[in-house]
């Protein structure tokens, strides 16, 4: 079976557990991956989610798998179920005391996330970007000590992967603005307006779980005309985001309970 984003988090975790970078990342990787929610029974007209509830020693928790083969093999006969963001499942089960298990029986990334968990993993997700008016005056390459690079870069090229075709290039560099304030800029390439504020709302994420205590970074967008991308491209550090791959146009069919666009899935 194909090993998913999150198999490689969780394996990454499990071989060095005290690591808090490596548990946070386990994190991030559900909360952006598709998970398959078993349900009690087939959405109702109204188009009602109720998740399949199981009761444990440990509480109450509804189960979720990271593929389709995954919850086929642990429910072994045709089961209903919903296909949803990780993060939107962990919004809607915040405060209700019921947790969350992952692939359990059916891969070694098994994992169970009690409430408070969720409850974590949803007050994380809320950090917005704020909008800020600094002016640059000068771009250098970035003074970030190894260590730190060692747990920036996966963070940023998880996000990456959901990028792709957004920018060309990620450039990050340490800037000095107007006034003497120094710190350091991600600045993406030829991204197109209205995908900045996701891009934004991605790489503040990847700042959040990436295990940096006071962690800032600015993200800016600069066309590639723009004379502070020459300067950057010259002295920053250049990072690569994945090209758009072209998909041959298919004729879409609703093949899971809650997948209509025109009737969104309410998750009681």
């Amino acid at each position: 079976m194909t090993e998913t984003p999150y198999d490689r988090a969780h394996a990454a975790m499990e071989a060095d557990p005290e690591n808090e970078a490596l548990r946070l990342a386990v994190y991030d990787r559900l909360a952006d991956a598709e998970l398959f929610l078993l349900l009690e029974h087939e959405p109702d007209e109204d188009n009602d989610i109720i998740p399949q509830l199981f009761s444990t020693e440990e509480g109450d928790f509804v189960l979720a798998f990271d593929t389709e083969e995954r919850l086929a093999e642990f429910t072994a006969t045709p089961a209903p179920y919903v296909a949803l963001p990780g993060r939107v499942i962990a919004q809607n089960l915040a405060g209700e005391a019921v947790g969350l298990g992952v692939n359990l029986g059916v891969a070694d990334s098994a994992m169970l996330l009690p409430p408070e968990a969720l409850e974590w993993l949803t007050h994380a997700l809320t950090h917005a970007p704020e909008t800020t008016a600094a002016r640059p005056v000068a771009f250098d390459a970035p003074a970030l000590p190894p260590a730190m690079l060692a747990l920036l870069l996966p963070a940023f090229e998880a996000k990456f992967d959901q990028l792709a075709g957004l920018a060309s290039h990620a450039l990050l560099g340490g800037v000095t603005y107007e006034g003497g304030r120094r710190g350091h800029v991600l600045a993406f390439l030829g991204a197109p307006e209205p995908a900045q504020p996701g891009i934004a709302k991605a790489m503040a994420e990847a700042l959040a779980f990436s295990g940096l205590e006071a962690g800032e970074l600015d993200v800016t967008f600069l066309s590639e005309a723009d004379p502070a991308a020459a300067v950057l491209l010259e002295k920053a550090l250049v990072l690569h985001l994945p090209e758009a791959v072209e998909e041959e146009v298919q004729e879409l069919t609703i093949s899971a309970p809650g997948m209509d666009p025109s009737k969104p899935p309410i998750l009681r």
